[in-house]
C-alpha cells in the first residue's frame, strides 16, 4: 500500500512539473512579445505597476505595450509561485539527494530572474535584458529536466543495460546544444539592442554574401531603413553580429543532421534516441525558416516570438537528448562491469574447483 502512494505521489509531482515546464515555456512567449512590442518599459515602476500593487493594477488600463508588460509580470509570479510549490514537494517526497538540490537551484533561479527583471525596469539598463533573456532560457532547460527526472521513463533508462551510445556521437550532440545556446545568447543581444533589423534581406546581407561594414556603407544602410517600430541607427558591430548568428545557425543545421545520420547508422532508425534526433533536426529547420520570416516580414512581433519559442525548444530537445544518451551509457558502463567481474569470479571459481 505504500508503495502504491509512493507511486501516485511521485506520478502527481511529475504532472506538476510538466505544468510548471508549460506555465515556463508560455512565459517565455510573453517575455518574447514585451520584447518585440518593444514593451518593455510600458510600465516604469517595480515591482509596483504606476504606484499600483501590482495584483490591484486596473484591467482598464492594460493598454498597448503595458498590456504585455504587465501580463508579463503576473504570469512570472505565477511561474513563480509554482517553482516554489515544486522546490518544497521535491525537498519533502523526492529521496533523491540531488534531486532536492536541483528544486534549490531551480527557486534561487526563479527568484533571480524576478530581480533581473525587476532591475531592468529601475536601472533602465538594456544589457541587464540580455541576462535576463539568457538565464530564461537556461531555467526552462532545468524545469524540463527536473520534469524528465521524476518521468517512469527516467526509472526504464536505469533498469536497461544494453542501450550505450558512442562517445562520438554523445560529444557530437553536446557540442551541437552548446552551439545553440550560444546562439540564443546572440539572438538575446540583438533582441535587447532595440535597433530592429540590422541587416534586411536574406539569403543576402544588403544584397552581398558578405555586407560592406564602412562607415559610409552605414550611413546608406540607415537612409535606407522602412522599419516600423524602430528607427534607431543600426551599427557595424550589430551587422555583423548578426552575420555571426546566420553562420551559426548554419552550423548548428551541420550539427543537428549529423547527429540524426550517425543515430540513424549507430543505433537504428527505431531507437528512441535516434527518432528524438530527427524531431531536433526538424526544429532546427523551422528555426531557420523562423528566422528568415522574421526578415522577410519586417521582424513582426508574433514571427519574431516564435523564432524565440523554438529556438528554446531546440535548446531544451538537444539537452534532454544528451542527458538521455549519457544517462544509458552510463548504466550500461556498470553493467558492463558488473558482467566482467561476475565472469572473473565465475572463471576464478572454476580453476578452484579443477584444482
Amino acid at each position: 500500500m505504500n508503495a502504491n502512494c509512493e507511486a501516485n505521489n511521485n506520478h502527481r509531482l511529475h504532472r506538476f512539473a510538466v505544468l510548471t515546464a508549460v506555465a515556463t515555456f508560455l512565459l517565455l512567449g510573453a517575455g518574447g512579445l514585451v520584447t518585440s512590442h518593444e514593451a518593455g518599459m510600458s510600465v516604469p515602476d517595480w515591482p509596483n505597476s504606476y504606484g499600483y500593487n501590482m495584483f490591484a493594477f486596473p484591467v482598464s488600463q492594460w493598454t498597448g505595450g503595458i498590456f504585455y508588460e504587465h501580463t508579463h509580470r503576473l504570469w512570472a509570479s505565477a511561474v513563480g509561485l509554482m517553482t516554489t510549490m515544486l522546490a518544497v514537494w521535491i525537498w519533502l517526497k523526492d529521496s533523491r539527494k540531488w534531486m532536492k538540490w536541483l528544486g534549490v537551484i531551480a527557486f534561487f533561479g526563479v527568484v533571480a530572474q524576478g530581480i533581473l527583471g525587476g532591475l531592468r525596469v529601475t536601472m533602465k539598463m538594456n544589457s541587464l535584458g540580455i541576462f535576463h533573456g539568457v538565464i530564461a532560457q537556461a531555467f526552462f532547460v532545468l524545469i524540463c529536466a527536473i520534469a524528465f527526472f521524476t518521468s517512469g521513463t527516467w526509472q526504464k533508462i536505469s533498469e536497461q543495460t544494453k542501450l550505450n551510445v558512442s562517445r562520438h556521437l554523445r560529444t557530437l550532440v553536446l557540442a551541437a546544444t552548446i552551439l545553440v545556446f550560444f546562439q540564443l545568447v546572440l539572438g538575446a543581444t540583438m533582441r535587447h539592442q532595440h535597433a530592429g533589423l540590422a541587416i534586411s534581406d536574406f539569403p543576402l546581407a544588403h544584397g552581398q554574401i558578405w555586407p560592406d561594414t564602412n562607415p559610409d556603407a552605414i550611413q546608406r544602410y540607415n537612409a535606407q531603413r522602412m522599419e516600423m517600430t524602430n528607427a534607431n541607427p543600426i551599427t557595424a558591430f550589430q551587422i555583423i553580429l548578426q552575420m555571426i548568428h546566420r553562420f551559426v545557425a548554419f552550423a548548428i543545421f551541420l550539427g543537428a543532421a549529423a547527429a540524426a545520420g550517425l543515430s540513424a547508422k549507430k543505433l537504428g532508425k527505431q531507437d528512441a534516441l535516434t527518432k528524438f534526433a530527427f524531431f531536433w533536426l526538424a526544429l532546427i529547420i523551422a528555426q531557420i525558416g523562423l528566422g528568415a520570416w522574421t526578415i522577410w516580414s519586417n521582424k513582426a512581433a508574433d514571427i519574431a516570438t516564435a523564432h524565440v519559442l523554438v529556438g528554446a525548444l531546440s535548446l531544451v530537445t538537444g539537452a534532454l537528448w544528451c542527458i538521455i544518451a549519457f544517462r544509458r551509457s552510463a548504466v550500461a558502463a556498470v553493467c558492463d562491469r558488473r558482467s566482467q567481474s561476475d565472469a572473473t569470479v565465475g572463471a576464478f571459481g572454476t580453476f578452484a574447483a579443477n584444482k
